[in-house]
Parts: C-alpha cells; sequence; structure tokens
C-alpha cells in the first residue's frame, strides 16, 4: 500500500487546516499514523489518491447504507440540483420526507428538519428545558451527542453528579446543568432523579450507544429510563442520529418497543447529504417557532438536493427487503471476525445490534464506557493497522462502530474475514 501523495497532502493540509482536516479523528491520531485521503468512492468500495482501493466499513460514519454513488442517489441529487441548489423557501419535498419520517416512528407527529445531528440535539434539549420549565440534563458516559456546550462534558467525581466541561471554552456554569451517569445504569439514572428532584428536563440517551463501540441497551434498561421520565415529568430524548432508519425502519424504537418525547435523527436521512431532524409530539414540537416561543432557524434547514438524496434514500428502504439483507451480512461478518480472532489466539468481544458492530479487544463484556476504556487499545492499532494494509477500511478508532451497508456483498465480507486473521494474529504480537 503506498500512500506518498495522501501523506504529503496531510503536509499541506496543515498548513491550512487545524490538525490537517475539518472533523477530529479523520487526522487518524487515534492509531498514530497518517490519513489516507479519499478520491472517490462507489458502491461497497473507496478509493485513496494515491490509487489504492478499500472495503469500506466507516460508511462517511454511517450515512451510505444503500453504499457509496448508488445510481438512485445520484439521479435524485441531478436532477434536483438543474432545478435549483438552494432556496430559503419551502418545498414539497420537505414535507414527503416528514411524511416518511413519521410513517416510520410511531413517536414521530411532527418533525423539523435541520442540518446537522448537533444541530437537532441542540434543538431538542433547549425544547425538552422550556417543555418541561427545567434547567438539568441527564446524558450518559461515553454517548456523544454533538459538540453543542451543554453536552460536551465528563462525569464528575461522584455518581450522578453535574458534569465538568471536556472541552476548553465551554463554561463551567453550563457544564454544571448536566449530569453525566453511566450507561446501562438503572440504578444511577434512579439516583439522578433523586439528588435533583423537580430540577431534571430530560434524560438524553443512544438507545444503542454506538459513539463509544456499539453497546447495546441491557434488558429493561430502556424501559427503566422510560418510566422513571413519566415519573418526573421529564422528556425523554433518543438520539436515533445513527440508529435511526439503521438498526430497523423505525429505529432502536421499534427495535425495542420504547417510544420516546422527542427523537433526533441524522446520517441515513441525508443519503449522504448534510440533513438532520428531530421529531415528537405536536404538543411538544408546536412549541418552536413560529407558532411557538423557543427560537430556532436555518438558512440550509430542508436543502432540496438534500431532501432529494434523503427521499430517495428512504424510498429504497422502505420499499425492499433491506434488513433482512443487512442482517444476515452483518451477522456473516461478525461470525467470521469472532471466529478469526479465535484461531488467532486473541481475547475479543463483538458486539453487534443489526448492522452495527464493534470489535473490543477484551475478553470481558462491554456493557458501558469504563468497559470500552479497559480494552487494549494498543492492540487495536495495531489490527487497524493491518487491516488498512490489506485493503479494508475501518473507523480510525477504538471507540467507534463498523457499518455495513447494502453494497457490501459476500466475497467483500469474506476478503475482510481474511484479512482479520492475519490481522488478529499482528494485534496479539506485533512481531508476528
Amino acid at each position: 500500500m503506498r500512500n506518498d501523495k495522501s501523506a504529503r497532502s496531510f503536509t499541506r493540509a496543515s498548513r491550512y487546516l487545524p490538525g490537517g482536516v475539518n472533523s477530529p479523528v479523520r487526522a487518524f491520531g487515534g492509531v498514530g499514523i497518517g490519513p489516507v485521503f479519499i478520491e472517490s468512492a462507489c458502491g461497497s468500495k473507496i478509493h485513496d489518491i494515491d490509487g489504492n482501493e478499500y472495503i469500506d466499513y466507516v460508511g462517511s460514519w454511517g450515512p451510505m447504507i444503500l453504499g457509496h454513488a448508488h445510481p438512485g442517489i445520484i439521479k435524485a441529487v441531478e436532477a434536483a440540483a438543474k432545478r435549483g441548489t438552494s432556496f430559503g423557501a419551502p418545498t414539497l419535498a420537505e414535507t414527503a420526507l416528514a411524511e416518511k419520517i413519521i410513517s416510520a416512528f410511531d413517536s414521530i407527529e411532527k418533525v423539523r428538519l435541520v442540518s446537522s445531528g448537533t444541530e437537532a440535539v441542540m434543538t431538542a434539549i433547549r425544547l425538552a428545558r422550556a417543555y418541561t420549565k427545567r434547567d438539568f440534563i441527564v446524558k450518559m458516559a461515553g454517548c456523544y451527542h454533538g459538540h453543542s456546550d451543554s453536552l460536551l462534558v465528563a462525569a464528575g467525581s461522584g455518581l450522578a453528579e453535574t458534569a465538568v466541561t471536556s472541552s476548553t471554552g465551554v463554561p463551567d456554569s453550563i457544564a454544571k446543568l448536566t449530569i453525566v451517569i453511566p450507561y446501562n445504569d438503572a440504578d444511577a439514572a434512579k439516583l439522578a432523579f433523586e439528588k435533583h428532584k423537580g430540577k431534571v428536563a430530560a434524560i438524553l440517551v443512544e438507545p444503542i450507544a454506538a459513539n463509544m463501540g456499539v453497546v447495546p441497551p441491557a434488558d429493561g434498561y430502556l424501559a427503566t429510563l422510560r418510566k422513571l421520565c413519566n415519573q418526573n415529568d421529564a422528556l425523554l430524548v433518543f438520539d436515533e442520529v445513527i440508529t435511526g432508519f439503521r438498526v430497523a425502519l423505525g429505529g432502536a424504537q421499534q427495535l425495542y418497543g420504547i417510544k420516546a418525547d422527542i427523537t433526533c435523527l441524522g446520517k441515513i436521512i441525508g443519503g449522504g447529504l448534510p440533513l438532520a431532524a428531530l421529531g415528537g409530539r405536536a404538543e411538544i414540537m408546536d412549541m418552536l417557532a413560529p407558532t411557538g416561543p423557543v427560537y430556532q432557524a436555518g438558512t440550509l434547514s430542508g436543502n432540496p438536493i438534500a431532501t432529494a438524496a434523503a427521499n430517495a434514500t428512504l424510498d429504497i428502504l422502505i420499499k425492499e427487503d433491506c434488513y433482512n439483507k443487512l442482517e444476515h451480512s452483518a451477522a456473516l461478518l461478525e461470525t467470521g471476525l469472532a471466529d478469526a480472532a479465535r484461531q488467532a489466539g486473541i481475547a475479543v468481544t463483538i458486539n453487534r445490534v443489526g448492522s452495527l458492530l464493534s470489535c473490543f479487544f477484551t475478553e470481558t463484556e462491554v456493557q458501558n464506557f469504563a468497559d470500552v476504556q479497559s480494552s487494549n487499545i494498543k492492540q487495536f492499532k495495531r489490527f487497524f493497522t493491518e487491516m488498512l494494509k490489506q485493503g479494508i477500511y475501518l473507523a480510525p478508532s477504538a471507540y467507534e462502530a463498523m457499518f455495513v451497508s447494502l453494497a457490501h456483498t459476500k466475497q467483500d465480507i469474506e476478503k475482510t474475514i481474511k484479512a482479520a486473521q492475519k490481522s488478529f494474529r499482528k494485534a496479539k504480537s506485533p512481531s508476528a
């Protein structure tokens, strides 16, 4: 694998962009090597500027569920672009997309389209605070919800304590309005309500944690969160930016039978373009301007090119037997990776929900962020580097998921498993 052009391009980019990138993980800092610069993508493959081809399990961090450059999406985008790239005015495509989202999610009666997952969650928090007339938000350690101030926080010194900032530039006064507790710990959630009685506006959670690797909810965990919110007149906010239309047509809510009060969506609903949404009961959503007093606006919200891609994507997911195909492919990959690790004699725990999965280099169960942090990061780095050399593109972080798409073929998965057999041996012993 050659990377001369990528190395030179990263040096050049570093002169003009902070860290040489426009989003931190792209710098490959978590794996200790330079990033590859991508030139093109099609189906399950991406190609870098040095001419290397990779089987892609990042999928632009989740949106490419149909694969890259899907003909139906390209056709829809081209047709929309010819009519104009931005209007800053209502279009029929926005309403059509809202109807599809509402049809898929039983908990959603009205939708507001925005441009990013960060914006969706930020607005959901503002709505929850306005609706409940309370200030505190409970979130889970290891769950990432975008880079708004209230959510760039880390756990304090004790269980159910208010948080401390995890980024310079976030005032302590804002961080103190967020309570950070462990994921999958129902007792910690109960304690948070007891310690901050009458002050909690909402619980914000990824129903399937997918930003610390994939960590499924424990049996009954989401139902307990729902019950606690009901008992304490707080809202349950599901961040389904990753899981929405990924693990099922109706997201994790369909999978586990739990309804959120507000749902945040992104990734897949943009069809590869910048688009996200939040939705919920009409009485909550109608608090948004211009109907209500909660202000939110965006020039590019509901952008006509993005909504064209979104509608085309959801039309395919709604009509075809996509989720059975995804389940079959992902299960095949999971089994193959587990067998490859076993043959290499290396301890690996694989968590999977639908077409989301993660390999953790540990022999213990992974149920929360502390478990993730205790995994062997050095082994992951060696595994990642060896897989990249063999043409398998994984997320350059031990804390991210693998995304299986409809474009991944049986041959792709077989090649991935074969590469993993060698890579696990390298991960176990650097000199192997």
